[in-house]
């Protein structure tokens, strides 16, 4: 039904439905599923993400050692008052960061659209849950509409962090949060699109470095970034702001560099962060030797 955001866009707008409506039509279509198994798979989705949420505020740590408890202490943090970015924005962040460390955890979380990246979206989602007091199909329909535009980035860039770095991974889904927020904040299809569009400009070129090749370092606090931007993109879209640059030719500018980025920036533990001597000796404690010489 749509191949780029530009044809989402314009078939949301001219059947005067929301985007998400539009991915459900698709879905149908593709799966042949009924209208009723369609939204139940990603009611499923939803549950999960909830969960890993709700595990990961309650405090969880991984088994390297490097990852854990972060969720927590920005918690903590907001409730004490003292807070400088707002309770919004950090409760956004923490969430990012409590689904990020129940993955790192080895828990159970849903990709959105890596696993490396899955907490921009529930993070958003379930912060803006107490600002918009959407319904559970209002928040299902937020999944569909971050969906849509991942659709678009996995079919014509990358969502993978070996193939297009942490911009194709994290950047894709602090867009495909941005995009859904703003919709359900009353946004028009042409201002989810152009939240995409901000959020994922902001994020180009930033490569894929963890350290000891574990989705942990520093992949949590990048999923916290993410949720930030995605915010802060949401709230420039819906104030009126446009990007000046099409968000499917940012989406192509995204592979491009993804495609010239070095092969020590794309998942493999041999450069950025990952590098550094203090990722190195993290290397050496955790498997006993260094990996990467």
């Amino acid at each position: 039904m749509f191949r780029n955001v530009a044809e989402l866009v314009e078939l949301a707008e001219s059947k005067r439905v929301k985007i998400a409506e539009i991915m459900i039509q698709q879905e149908m279509r593709v799966t042949g599923l009924s209208r009723e198994a369609v939204i139940g798979k990603m009611g499923q989705n939803l549950t999960v993400m909830e969960q890993a949420v709700e595990r990961g505020l309650q405090g969880v740590h991984s088994v390297s050692g490097l990852t854990g408890g972060d969720a927590v202490l920005l918690q903590n943090y907001i409730q004490s008052g003292k807070a400088l970015c707002g309770d919004l924005i950090l409760d956004a962040v923490s969430k990012a960061v409590a689904t990020n460390e129940v993955n790192a955890a080895m828990g159970t979380i849903c990709a959105t659209p890596t696993a490396g990246s899955a907490g921009v979206v529930p993070g958003t989602l379930f912060a803006v849950r107490n600002k918009l007091n959407p319904t559970r199909e209002q928040m299902i329909e937020f999944l569909f509409t971050a969906g849509a535009f991942g659709f678009v980035v996995a079919n014509n860039a990358s969502i993978s962090g070996a193939a297009g770095g942490c911009q194709a991974e994290v950047g894709s889904a602090s867009g495909m949060a941005a995009a859904a927020i703003a919709e359900m904040a009353g946004g028009t299809p042409s201002q989810a699109a152009e939240a995409m569009a901000i959020t994922l400009k902001n994020m180009l070129g930033l490569v894929c470095d963890p350290v000891a090749g574990l989705v942990e370092v520093p992949c949590v606090k990048r999923n916290a970034m993410g949720a930030a931007n995605a915010m802060v993109a949401a709230d420039m879209a819906l104030a009126g702001i446009t990007s000046r640059i099409p968000c499917d030719e940012v989406i192509d500018a995204m592979y491009k560099i993804g495609q010239t980025m070095p092969v020590a920036l794309r998942e493999t533990a041999q450069g950025g962060l990952a590098a550094t001597p203090t990722g190195r000796e993290l290397e050496a404690k955790i498997f006993g030797v260094s990996l990467n010489k």
